[in-house]
């Protein structure tokens, strides 16, 4: 067993900014289960949007927010992120991270972009690698801590609760470091294990998009919520092979036109704002326009700019493009929706704290109410920002009144039987699963399609938990029961959710029910078991 005075699990730019702050007073383990800088921080090329310029405004930026939102944005939680976020990009560059800038009259002044859905420019960025930047630096800063300590290759098997405390309490984490099962004992967990995309069969997402703190967090007990707002991306690189490579909406707010293989500019005909129209109104046109025409994909045209300016502003874009003979200063791009951010999570408050004591959560895993249901393109990274950093806040002070938590049963890596057939049925398992997932609960949904999905989601969980029981662990079978756990919670949250809000679109509930104020969807494990198996 291990101490430690802050566990943090997960290691994009929630969790790097949380050990950080909290490493100023106490301990801080860190786990990630690939290499530090494996995250979907790191897969980012938007840039993170703020307030920075003097032709914008906080009224502005909170407008844009709660308009993509759909109604299901916290006012107070928008407000809070929005005043907050210049300050926080301060703090990253005062950490080290270069974004970029020009010069005007001998001034240097940071570059700002615009995206879809957005009404000013103030979108800071590193080129459109602005996520690689922010992690690298946030990693080699807390390497460079002496109280941070990061486990690499570690999976997160369950969270830890302390049954004896009233009310029972989060105390760390089992944790699975090869072969071998262990517990690290803490005052104060943070999850930031980021998103869900690989629930999907087609996603941006690191192939540690798991779902794990999601899983983790429900099975232990937390709130969760909003779990039917899935984001797809409306434009992946087609044809999309294992993980997708995501085409930036700075594109578009750069000048790229979304077309039909005919040319035809279709977004106008879908919203006033045309190609800057928010993400799940894109999503959607581009998924009717193929299906209307029975195309694989459609095109983003942006060879109405000089060739110098987009290689300049969309240089590792521009070389993957190139690697796969597409050459986007002269020829379209074709594109495809992917399974992107969920803008659920685990429910938090303005402090990042979950209704499990002991635990927080921010970033993608967490449910801060920002992002309503529909994020706002590149709030995400300044929502990890401004809500990690308030958690971190709260922990500290939270950890002077907390002692150490008494351990809770210790739980076993079983050596029990399972063979090579058993393992193909996994495999076969995980490939059905998301591809169920992608035609059933995807852009657009139906209560047939939804109850369908169910019922062969149920038949997976069943034949998972049944090997999870007796097989010994692996990081694989974590993550399938993890995922396979996620999307069954989705698929309640979609079939709770009896209108069309958002990102999430039924074909028999087509309208927003706005006789009523709009409501949360919240799922509570009140069956949760004892830690572990």
């Amino acid at each position: 067993m291990q101490k430690t005075d802050f566990l943090v699990i997960g290691s994009g730019i929630a969790g790097l900014t949380f050990a950080l702050e909290a490493a100023e007073y106490g301990s801080v383990t860190m786990i990630t289960k690939k290499q530090d800088t494996e995250s979907s921080t790191n897969y980012a090329q938007g840039g993170i949007a703020a307030v920075l310029n003097i032709k914008d405004s906080f009224d502005l930026h909170v407008r844009d927010t709660m308009s993509c939102g759909a109604g299901l944005c916290k006012k107070r939680a928008v407000m809070t992120m929005v005043r907050e976020g210049p300050t926080r990009i301060t703090d990253l560059q005062k950490w080290g991270v270069e974004f970029s800038y020009y010069f005007d009259e001998g001034r240097k002044v940071l570059a700002l972009g615009r995206e879809g859905g957005h009404t000013r420019d103030r979108i800071v960025h590193k080129a459109d690698y602005t996520g690689r930047e922010v992690e690298s630096t946030l990693v080699r800063r807390c390497e460079e801590h002496p109280n941070i300590r990061i486990l690499e290759h570690t999976t997160a098997i369950d969270l830890a609760v302390d049954q004896s405390a009233d009310p029972p309490r989060c105390a760390g984490a089992y944790i699975l470091k090869g072969d071998t099962v262990e517990l690290i004992l803490a005052r104060i967990t943070s999850l930031s294990t980021g998103g869900c995309g690989r629930v999907y069969l087609h996603t941006t997402n690191p192939s540690i998009a798991s779902g794990d703190g999601l899983a983790m967090a429900y099975r232990a007990g937390a709130r969760v919520g909003n779990l039917e707002f899935m984001q797809f991306h409306p434009t992946a690189l087609y044809p999309v092979k294992g993980q997708a490579f995501l085409i930036s909406e700075a594109v578009r707010g750069f000048g790229g036109v979304l077309r039909t293989s005919d040319g035809t500019a279709f977004m106008a005909g879908y919203h006033p704002m045309s190609d800057l129209a928010p993400r799940d109104i894109v999503a959607r046109a581009i998924d009717r326009e193929m299906k209307t025409r029975g195309d694989d994909f459609v095109y983003l045209d942006i060879t109405g700019r000089r060739s110098h300016e987009v290689r300049e502003r969309f240089p590792n874009i521009y070389k993957h493009c190139l690697s796969q003979n597409i050459d986007i200063t002269k020829e379209w791009i074709p594109v495809v929706p992917a399974a992107h951010y969920m803008c659920g999570g685990v429910m938090t408050d303005l402090m990042g704290r979950t209704s499990l004591p002991g635990l927080y959560a921010a970033g993608e895993v967490a449910c801060s109410g920002v992002h309503g249901a529909n994020r706002l393109a590149s709030n995400s990274l300044l929502e990890a920002l401004v809500f990690s950093h308030r958690a971190a806040r709260s922990a500290c002070s939270d950890l002077k009144s907390v002692g150490d938590p008494n351990p809770p049963p210790m739980i076993e890596n079983p050596s029990g039987s399972s063979n090579d057939e058993e393992w193909v049925l996994v495999s076969h398992d995980l490939f059905e699963l998301r591809k169920l997932m992608w035609d059933y609960v995807g852009i657009v949904r139906s209560t047939l399609r939804l109850e369908r999905a169910r019922r062969r989601v149920d038949l997976i969980r069943r034949e998972v938990e049944d090997l999870y029981t007796r097989a010994g662990f692996s990081v694989g079978l974590i993550e399938l029961r993890n995922i396979a756990q996620v999307a069954k919670l989705i698929i309640i949250s979609a079939s709770r959710r009896r209108e069309s809000r958002g990102l999430h679109y039924t074909t028999d509930y087509p309208h927003e029910d706005n006789s009523r104020p709009a409501r949360d969807t919240v799922l509570v494990n009140r069956r949760r078991r004892p830690s572990g198996r």
